[in-house]
């Protein structure tokens, strides 16, 4: 299944990471122009179109791939929700950022088409993110029975034993997948004593995934091709050597505070930000040092809430005034007037 998963990962000619357990990790970049990418299966209406129609209209893939894709309908409607898994996370990761992982519409990069090309911090957290979403999701789905090829872990049988004591194993345990994973438990006997145990392996929450790529990201480090081409180095003697479990990058981040969609930056103007945060949530790095607007605006929200018997709860509705932040855009460039120009020549 994982093979299946890393012939469809990216266009033909995309950069190359390696899967370890759940956490894929960004290894090395060729830098190569492309304009298409995997992600472009996110955007599609899946459960909408038919097979052969969706594979037809995700851009880049080679005739291999879409055969193969055209094999397999279930595992690509798992792919592009795994694919979507992925970008939500990404954008909740970054909702703090000068690059909130942003993307932009009808476009079959859907990062922006410099995404794919520069070896950047953030190319290599998009990457590895996504691709453990697709390993997610289909590792969910295969647990769930909607794969026809493939199931649950058939390792997690007869018994086992834990902090607890001794359990059963049952239900069905996800597969393929080796980091975050948690024991999950029933108890069966009289008047809900805990007799005997049946017990499963299931994935945790996705986000837990988001979180420790984000630390990965945060220390990333820059390496570049040695003098021969065939292998990565360090780019700081200083700085420790990355491991197969890090991420790295080659090239410095572009410039976020501009809206530029070549490398998929909106720029911040008009973001929300936080006066009196020092963060990058702060208004002060967040809007680039170009300032920020302030209005105060009324806000309706729920409050007073009280649960009824059975089952429905009501609230009332509370406003209030807040002040909003939002950051100014870059300064317009003064149009020249000529005819003041020509008294200075």
């Amino acid at each position: 299944m994982i093979n299946k998963i890393q012939r469809f990962n990216g266009c033909n000619m995309a950069p190359m990471h390696i899967l370890y357990g759940l956490t894929l990790i960004l290894i090395g970049f060729s830098i190569i122009p492309v304009n298409c990418t995997w992600w472009f299966i996110s955007q599609l209406p899946l459960h909408a179109v038919g097979a052969g129609v969706l594979c037809d209209n995700i851009p880049g893939l080679v005739g291999k791939q879409r055969r193969l894709c055209r094999m397999h309908p279930d595992v690509m409607v798992s792919l592009g929700e795994g694919a979507k898994m992925g970008v939500r996370e990404c954008q909740h990761q970054f909702r703090h950022h000068r690059w909130n992982c942003s993307t932009l519409d009808r476009d079959s990069s859907v990062f922006g088409k410099v995404m794919l090309k520069v070896g950047s911090r953030e190319a290599a957290f998009v990457y590895a993110l996504s691709s453990a979403g697709v390993v997610h999701a289909i590792t969910r789905a295969c647990s769930k029975g909607e794969l026809m090829k493939c199931g649950c872990d058939p390792r997690k049988d007869g018994e086992s034993r834990d902090k607890k004591g001794w359990f059963k194993w049952g239900g069905c345990s996800d597969n393929a997948v080796k980091r975050f994973m948690k024991l999950e438990c029933k108890c069966h006997g009289v008047s809900g004593a805990c007799t005997i145990r049946t017990c499963w392996l299931a994935m945790q929450e996705f986000r837990r995934v988001g979180e420790y790529l984000k630390l990965k990201y945060n220390g990333a480090t820059q390496v570049m091709m040695n003098q021969e081409g065939s292998s990565l180095i360090v780019a700081n003697r200083n700085h420790k050597r990355p491991t197969r479990k890090d991420l790295v990058y080659l090239e410095h981040s572009p410039d976020y505070c501009i809206n530029n969609l070549q490398i998929g930056s909106l720029g911040t103007a008009g973001r929300h930000c936080n006066k009196t945060s020092m963060g990058t949530d702060g208004c002060d790095i967040m809007c680039c040092g170009r300032g920020h607007d302030t209005k105060t605006v009324l806000k309706i929200e729920k409050c007073e809430c009280k649960f009824h018997w059975c089952c429905h709860v009501n609230c009332k509705e509370c406003s209030r005034w807040v002040d909003v932040h939002t950051c100014k855009g870059p300064n317009p460039i003064a149009p020249v007037n000529f005819r003041q120009r020509r008294r200075y020549i």
